[in-house]
């Protein structure tokens, strides 16, 4: 853990931490991206932020609210900064030439991560990207990140494996992922980040079977 303390943070909101938000940078590489997160003109940050190397990097104590998810909701909360803990992984992003995840800055994630699960009580719904919380706006993690490999074995987070169901009318579409946590006031926008995060291979943002069937497989895990 090499400390690089950010002065964009302040007092949470909330006493309860119980979201993990996972980020890439979106910036040419690691150096620039760090800069920008501890710079105040800025007015952003992130509790860590990981190499690709698989160095972390702690600018924000996890008590504090670190300024990382910006305007966006999640089961019906808003103000998501101050409910969780934000980590970023250095990438590119699809503006600077989107890349795989390299397996050392995968697994320096699941470490960090799992030790964050074990001091807060966050539960598998709410390990997400920051394009679930923020549909209409953000796009990562992307569909690079290899979610599955979090959730299994190392339960960090969830992976549906639903069969493909006969898509049901759109309301009843919409109903369920508003249930599991998204903002559906735009539906194509939250069915393309949820196909980002639990059906990556594909992102129509259609309501097509193989994505009923995972949406329904993650609700029939809620009950």
């Amino acid at each position: 853990m090499i400390l690089r303390p950010s002065p964009n943070h302040e007092p949470r909101r909330s006493p309860l931490v119980d979201m993990l938000v996972l980020h890439y940078t979106g910036m040419p590489n690691g150096p620039t991206a760090l800069d920008r997160l501890c710079d105040p003109a800025a007015k952003v940050s992130a509790h860590y932020v990981i190499e690709e190397d698989g160095r972390v990097f702690a600018l924000v104590e996890e008590s504090r609210r670190a300024w990382h998810a910006g305007a966006g909701s999640w089961r019906g909360e808003t103000d998501i900064n101050s409910r969780s803990i934000g980590i970023e992984l250095v990438n590119p992003g699809h503006e600077f030439g989107y890349r795989p995840f390299p397996q050392p800055q995968i697994d320096a994630l699941i470490d960090l991560a799992r030790g964050i699960l074990a001091r807060h009580p966050i539960p598998p719904r709410n390990v997400v990207a920051h394009a679930d919380i923020a549909p209409t706006r953000k796009e990562d993690p992307g569909e690079l990140f290899p979610w599955q490999s979090l959730a299994e074995p190392h339960g960090i987070g969830l992976w549906p494996c639903g069969e493909p169901v006969d898509p049901p009318p759109l309301p009843v579409i919409l109903a369920g992922l508003a249930h599991f946590g998204y903002d559906v006031t735009d539906p194509t926008a939250a069915l393309i980040a949820f196909q980002r995060h639990f059906r990556p291979w594909s992102l129509s943002g259609d309501a097509d079977p193989e994505t009923c069937g995972r949406l329904r497989a993650l609700l029939r895990v809620m009950r």
